[in-house]
């Protein structure tokens, strides 16, 4: 493959992510396949024999509480929001088995802080007079992804404009679905005492169930610097629901939902090539639906969507390359959920906390293959000279 072709393909996939468990926010997200930057566009390049090893770092904090698209800025204004921090490191190894076949395995590792005053001494002053907030937290292995890529076209093909990369995996249950911690809980004489019980379904480390993972990378090559990129992905989870229990209660919502989830990206990238920079901007969302596309939808989950502004930049230097990514929210919405649509009257709608911004960071490098030489240029080579 051209060398310069090879530069121009990560800037055409610039980003996109790899989710395996995370959440975004209050949604219940899973970093599987558009929430990291980074994994998927080496992937797609990666020459026969070769390895590609990551680590793709994210971080939020959601405190800002959504009914539908409408703001609930009362629970900031009586500090009363939920507030999840989290940290993740994605772990990655790819390895290219020839020009046109790839496959991956990614694990992520997690770190959730939750905060809140309901899931404790309560939200009111006569159950909670100091408005004390506690802390639950999750640390640990997620759910492991293991899948394949096939380009569409060879991408060593001379004069490509176009090519889309086409992923099938599957998600297993390495992730523990059932995280416990402490629960403060006030006596009828004032006193504190401590309840263990699962923590919020937000920073439960892994969903508990089996998933199937279908993702396309596709980009245009306008000229010798510009491209157009889209990424997407969904995966289907058959099962209904995990044995986590929600509430003692038998009800469509007293175990966690085992859901569904969807990301894409849209937008353009730039490569600068004598200072081995790369740049890209377009949108993207991710979510959660309230109905899964196989299997029951029965279980807890806090369905919704987030659009976000997607600026990154890319660094590369020889077998090495840093991106760095900071979505930030234009658009917000915690849809409705089965369990709310249930409701005869039509008012049921629960709400869900979203972060403003995220903050991605990835390192790749690679190494073996049977064509060494065509690693990572150095930033003297010219620009990918295109055929009229």
């Amino acid at each position: 493959m051209n060398r310069n072709l090879y530069l121009l393909l990560l800037a055409g996939g610039l980003t996109f992510f790899s989710m395996n468990a995370h959440g975004q926010g209050c949604v219940a997200v899973r970093p599987m396949g558009c929430t990291q930057p980074g994994n998927l566009e080496s992937t797609q390049i990666m020459q026969e024999g070769q390895f590609q090893f990551t680590a793709a770092y994210r971080y939020f904090q959601s405190h800002r509480h959504f009914v539908g698209d409408s703001y609930q800025e009362q629970r900031a204004t009586a500090g009363t929001e939920v507030i999840n921090t989290a940290h993740s490191v994605d772990l990655g190894v790819g390895y290219g088995i020839n020009r046109r076949f790839s496959a991956a395995v990614n694990l992520p590792v997690i770190s959730y802080d939750r905060s809140s005053l309901y899931e404790h001494y309560g939200n009111s002053i006569k159950t909670n007079p100091d408005q004390l907030r506690f802390h639950t937290q999750a640390m640990g292995i997620g759910d492991l992804r293991v899948t394949a890529y096939y380009w569409i076209m060879d991408p060593a093909s001379p004069h490509l404009k176009w090519n889309a990369l086409m992923g099938l995996g599957v998600k297993l249950p390495t992730g523990n679905s059932n995280v416990k911690d402490d629960f403060h809980k006030r006596k009828s004489d004032g006193s504190d005492s401590t309840v263990r019980q699962p923590v919020d379904q937000s920073i439960q480390l892994g969903d508990g169930g089996w998933g199937l993972t279908i993702e396309n990378q596709s980009y245009l090559q306008l000229s010798n610097k510009l491209s157009l990129y889209f990424s997407g992905f969904y995966m289907f989870t058959p099962q209904a629901h995990n044995n986590t229990t929600k509430s003692t209660t038998p009800s469509i919502t007293q175990y966690y939902s085992i859901a569904d989830q969807f990301a894409a990206r849209l937008g353009a990238s730039v490569f600068f090539n004598k200072a081995g920079i790369a740049a890209s901007l377009g949108g993207r969302i991710e979510g959660v639906p309230a109905i899964d596309l196989i299997g029951s939808s029965w279980g807890f989950r806090r369905p919704g969507y987030i659009v976000s502004a997607d600026p990154a930049l890319a660094f590369f230097y020889r077998k090495f390359d840093i991106t760095v990514g900071v979505p930030v929210a234009i658009y917000r919405n915690r849809t409705k959920s089965y369990a709310d649509r249930q409701d005869p009257t039509g008012k049921a709608h629960g709400d869900a906390a979203f972060a403003d911004y995220q903050i991605n960071a990835t390192l790749r490098y690679r190494c073996g293959g049977k064509h060494s030489h065509h690693n990572m240029p150095q930033m003297e080579l010219k620009p990918l000279q295109i055929s009229k």
